[in-house]
């Protein structure tokens, strides 16, 4: 699990030197975050250089220290091809689901790699549901708690509005690995049976209050 792939270096660097020069540089960041007017206005870019800018350094290291955690386990079982395609899908289907619950809001905006490393821990739990994590580096719990109440963090961020940070993205993430994990391999579908259910419940949950308009 722990094991750092070319790849997973590739984009960890991609994103801290794109973070920091975002904390240094205010027009840097205002020119590539998720933002609804620009991209109406034709900036499609912005739908994948937000998801290699972040708040500060908490919300970068977070991010870094999960994909840490997970990349390995789904480069081992669909290669880096499997994993890129998990990890950019991840993160602009989660942009695409941020725009389509805000697309009446032209001043939202939002940063994060969120969406794209919630995809790879949801690919991670579904192609190896016994994963273990250290809370805090020292409590053992089942990657799958962790995985679910990462989402349930992200409903509780959604009705707060309180931060600039792509809460929403985080289940199109969900959603973008969940998707790609089962295509690429199928048989997860059959040995994990019970995980895909219980996975997909918190993005069930989302929808559900949405379309109650509780967030």
């Amino acid at each position: 699990m722990y094991n750092l792939d070319v790849i997973t270096i590739l984009i960890i660097v991609a994103n801290v030197l794109m973070s920091f020069k975002g904390f240094k540089d205010l027009s840097f960041f205002e020119q590539y975050k998720f933002q609804i007017a620009r991209l109406q206005s034709g900036e499609k870019i912005r739908m994948l250089s937000s998801g290699f800018l972040h708040i500060n350094t908490t919300h970068l290291f977070v991010n870094m220290l999960t994909l840490y955690f997970f990349a390995g386990t789904v480069i081992a079982y669909v290669g880096q091809i499997g994993f890129v395609l998990i990890y950019f899908g991840s993160l602009l289907i989660g942009n695409m689901l941020s725009y389509l619950f805000h697309k009446n809001e032209a001043y939202y905006s939002a940063v994060g790699a969120s969406g794209a490393v919630i995809g790879v821990l949801y690919a991670a739990i579904l192609l190896q549901p016994d994963m273990m994590l250290g809370l805090f580096f020292i409590i053992p719990i089942p990657a799958y708690v962790f995985g679910i109440g990462y989402l349930l963090y992200s409903i509780w961020g959604m009705k707060n509005r309180n931060d600039s940070i792509g809460h929403d993205a985080h289940f199109g993430g969900a959603m973008g690995g969940y998707i790609f994990t089962i295509l690429l391999v199928p048989s997860v579908l059959t040995n994990h049976l019970f995980m895909v259910i219980l996975l997909a419940a918190p993005i069930l949950l989302l929808f559900i209050l949405k379309f109650f308009k509780k967030i």
